[in-house]
């Protein structure tokens, strides 16, 4: 008995910038030099925040931390293409995104702190509309069809919401629930996975057997498509053409951004026990950064080495200023982690910070040794 073809599909590719820095004219992104220099200075904004948080985290300043050194492409090209009213909701490697949203640098240090006052969020709109920083993998993606939904109920219009996840995200049942809802639904949602090949120490090949992750979008009817993802102008300019169909009615997009996490998945890992070095050397060929950086010289003729050096320097100086105000606070609310447990108050919890509290005050009146007589008691029973 023949076989008759329902539907055949293919998913399409895109890339504006090379490795080499060699430009696709036809496919670059229409960005005034404001807008490509201040895509710039995120991008080494996050680079440099990165880095100063890995040396306070060794010099254990801050708490362990997950690093997005060699994925700024695809955050902050996504943000650029982002209006103010629309919502971020991130995983946790999207520092570029947030710091271009008006988060500042102290949030991250707060949070991989311990202190709740890291993910509480403020004015501007933009960062209003920035839900915390989520750690377990893929449940973001349900909040953010949620949050479409609910913005269809309440008659916004001309608002699309924008969610990131890691390639071994693609392997929990919420992302594969969120994609389905989104798609029947036909809510505004992009959703970009950050495939830098590795779920800490699984690779992308024991993940899946797809060829690609945008091909998983063919089969809950959503367009989708890979690309570079350490083209930052590729980045951009998909995202903002799926954010324009979004809008516009057209429902959700899988955009599958390729790139690499150049460093350690957090800093309790180490990746050379499961990848090769050889393997880096060849994705920090690829680094989005420095291939930015000669478009905009060499391109563009926005920038020299000197310019570059000195908004390093700039950055790093801001940031710097940055670690000092948060490690000179002292305001913090120490039953805040109570607040956010539930969207209202439960009698349960409150009789838990209470309990909490009352610890607290007993341990500050006791001074040193009645802290250490109570550390002993605890022990002594368990």
């Amino acid at each position: 008995m023949p076989l008759t073809t329902i539907e055949s599909f293919s998913v399409s590719y895109l890339q504006v910038l090379d490795e080499n820095g060699v430009l696709d004219r036809a496919l670059e992104p229409e960005l005034s030099d404001a807008d490509l220099l201040r895509l710039h200075r995120f991008m080494e904004m996050a680079r440099d925040s990165d880095q100063r948080m890995l040396k306070l985290q060794r010099q254990g300043r801050i708490g362990t931390f997950p690093l997005c050194t060699g994925q700024e492409a695809p955050s902050c090209g996504a943000a650029l293409a982002m209006r103010e009213s629309d919502w971020l909701v991130a995983s946790y490697r999207e520092r570029g995104a947030r710091l271009m949203r008006g988060e500042p640098p102290t949030q991250d240090y707060l949070y991989y702190n311990g202190f709740e006052e890291g993910a509480a969020m403020a004015e501007p709109l933009s960062m209003r509309r920035t839900t915390p920083t989520q750690v377990i993998l893929a449940a973001q993606t349900l909040h953010a069809v949620g949050i479409a939904y609910a913005m269809r109920l309440q008659g916004e219009k001309d608002t699309a919401v924008v969610t990131f996840l890691g390639d071994g995200a693609t392997s929990q049942g919420d992302f594969h629930e969120a994609l389905n809802f989104a798609a029947v639904w036909q809510v505004p949602v992009v959703f970009i996975c950050q495939n830098n090949q590795w779920a800490i120490s699984h690779p992308r090949e024991k993940q899946t057997r797809s060829e690609t992750i945008a091909q998983k979008a063919i089969a809950y009817g959503m367009p989708g498509l890979q690309l570079d993802g350490n083209d930052v102008l590729a980045c951009y300019r998909a995202t903002r053409e799926a954010l324009d169909r979004a809008r516009s009615g057209g429902g959700p997009t899988l955009l599958e951004a390729v790139t690499y996490r150049l460093l350690m998945h957090t800093t309790a890992d180490d990746p050379r026990k499961y990848r090769s070095e050889a393997d880096e050397q060849a994705w920090w060929r690829k680094d989005p950064l420095v291939r930015f950086r000669k478009y905009l010289k060499e391109v563009k003729g926005l920038l020299t080495d000197a310019d570059i050096e000195r908004i390093q320097h700039e950055i790093s100086e801001e940031n710097k200023q940055h670690v000092q105000a948060f490690e000179a606070r002292k305001d913090f609310k120490p039953d805040a982690s109570f607040d956010f447990v539930f969207g209202t108050r439960h009698a349960v919890i409150e009789e838990q910070r209470a309990l909490f509290l009352q610890d607290l005050a007993r341990r500050a009146g006791a001074g040193e040794d009645g802290a250490r007589t109570a550390a002993r008691e605890e022990a002594a029973h368990g």
